[in-house]
């Protein structure tokens, strides 16, 4: 079955409404912090492309044509690329940022995907991140253990219950204070690979 990430005008109009509420906002904290050449893993429809200033160099890659398709009309200079966070197509070190905005909840191996994160960038690169994750609360944290199975299948892939921060800890990357923002159980921040 074809969920919610892989049918694009659907998970356009979700994005729409979630962008009047905040999103939007983070979404441009990601890109104004992007320095040089720029990995966008998971660009999905694009909607993310459009906020990276002059002088950024950005590569956008997801695994779905059809999101490709449409990310096309948002950032029709950038290059696009098919692909898997699991198995980036560059070579080592190659970027100076890689950023991922609602993407590592999908992602099927979230350690391999991370480490191919930190093979891509160069040594003093960074990973900005955006993504819903685990809750803290207990309560809800048990409602998204009990959901996810319905929920991984009737949206393609996402996982509510994935606690991403840690995970990226876990890659070698540490994360860090500065702009790390969190409203329920949304988060973002950028992270540097562990010396």
């Amino acid at each position: 079955m074809r969920g919610l990430e892989q049918i694009p005008w659907l998970y356009d109009g979700l994005c729409a409404v979630l962008e009047r509420t905040g999103l939007a906002e983070w979404r441009r904290w990601l890109a104004n912090g992007a320095r040089g050449r720029t990995l966008d893993v998971g660009c999905g429809t694009g909607r993310g492309l459009p906020a990276y200033g002059a002088g950024i160099r950005v590569i956008g890659l997801d695994p779905a044509w059809d999101s490709l398709r449409r990310a096309r009309r948002r950032g029709p200079g950038v290059p696009l690329v098919q692909g898997s966070a699991e198995a980036l197509p560059f070579r080592d070190g190659t970027f100076d940022t890689v950023v991922a905005s609602l993407v590592f909840c999908s992602v099927a191996d979230p350690a391999r995907g991370l480490a191919e994160v930190k093979r891509v960038l160069r040594p003093a690169g960074r990973l900005r991140m955006l993504e819903h994750v685990r809750s803290r609360r207990a309560w809800k944290a048990a409602f998204q253990d009990r959901v996810q199975p319905l929920w991984t299948w009737a949206s393609g892939g996402c996982r509510p219950n994935r606690d991403t921060e840690r995970a990226v800890e876990a890659a070698g990357f540490v994360i860090e204070a500065e702009g790390r923002s969190e409203m329920a159980d949304m988060r973002r921040f950028s992270a540097r690979a562990r010396s």
